[in-house]
């Protein structure tokens, strides 16, 4: 299966196999020159990068686009300019090549890669990137959402922050270099609404207080990580405790942050759960996870006719048939 990526910053082109198999995974990442992602100015470069980052892909796998059995493509959820560069491109080679057509949301594959590069069989899953904080579950033949943010997303939070001041991109691991040089806690708004969470009032406080210049900004990043990470890892664990599951997995692109892994890890311990994070080469957007859960969406008969391929910028997981779940489940051993 060959799968394309392209719902932000991200276009990537992978190549695998329903067994699991990674034979290619290459990318091209658009980063603004200033400010936070620019969809229209993304979807131009996705456009001029889009048929050498095939071309990569295909030699680094070995495999002509005659030898695949689809081509899969993130239908949603993204930005709006950006999937549509990867749909089209997706289009034009199942059409001409006589390949089927396999759409693929975004949140399902990051889930799909994480299991297959840990292990896990059914696990709780923290879903932590740019754009989506979500805990993920899987319950009657779909993956269900346990909480979630009810405004901007953790990575989205660190960014916004790390820009407003001028400290660069990505935020997460700058914000963190800093952190690690704190000294002082700094009170700021811990907001868990139920099973969701809320970043917007911690950010516009942490950003008040930098500008006010009254405290160091390194006591500033270490209040704000640590409140930031505290509010995941607290509906995380109501999630685990509630849905019994006995293991518990990191990915997206903020699963590259040592201390949420920490404090995950540390959480889980307590109520005897295993804990794994998905490699850091597959937790940003990448073209081998769309390909991976193209691959096992195709053996279970899932396809789409080329002209009802609509992009889906709101694409929610939950509404998701993900028929090969079930099938693993019936068919793995049940751990000890």
């Amino acid at each position: 299966m060959l799968g394309i990526e392209s719902t932000a910053h991200t276009y990537g082109v992978g190549v695998a196999t329903s067994d699991g198999r990674i034979l290619a995974n290459a990318s091209s990442t658009y980063v603004p020159a200033r400010g936070g992602i620019h969809p229209r100015e993304a979807a131009e470069h996705h456009s001029k990068v889009a048929a050498e980052v095939l071309r990569r892909a295909l030699y680094e796998s070995g495999v002509s686009l005659e030898e695949v059995d689809g081509i899969a493509v993130a239908l949603g959820p993204g930005m709006g300019p950006c999937l549509r560069v990867g749909c089209s491109v997706a289009r034009a080679l199942a059409s001409y090549f006589n390949k089927p057509l396999v759409p693929v949301n975004h949140a399902v594959a990051h889930v799909e890669i994480a299991k297959l590069t840990t292990g896990a069989r059914d696990p709780l899953v923290v879903f932590v990137s740019g754009g989506n904080t979500v805990i993920i579950a899987y319950a009657e033949g779909r993956y269900r959402v346990f909480g979630e943010t009810l405004d901007i997303a953790l990575g989205n939070c660190m960014d916004t922050f790390a820009r407003e001041l001028g400290l660069g991109f990505p935020g997460t691991p700058i914000i963190e270099r800093l952190a690690a040089r704190g000294r002082e806690f700094i009170e700021l708004p811990y907001s868990v609404k139920g099973q969701d969470v809320s970043f917007s009032g911690l950010l516009t406080a942490a950003l008040r207080l930098a500008r006010e210049g009254k405290h160091r900004l390194e006591d500033i990043c270490y209040s704000l990580v640590e409140v930031a990470y505290d509010m995941v890892v607290e509906v995380a664990e109501r999630a685990l405790a509630h849905t019994e599951k006995r293991e518990l997995i990191l990915t997206g692109g903020v699963a590259r942050s040592r201390l949420l892994q920490e404090k995950l890890r540390r959480m889980c311990e307590l109520h005897g759960a295993r804990f794994a994070v998905v490699p850091n080469e597959y937790a940003g957007d990448n073209g081998a996870m769309i390909a991976y859960t193209g691959a096992l969406a195709l053996e279970h008969g899932v396809t789409m006719p080329i002209e009802e391929s609509y992009i889906r910028q709101r694409w929610r997981v939950e509404e998701v048939d993900v028929p090969w779940v079930e099938s693993s489940l019936a068919s793995a051993p049940r751990p000890c």
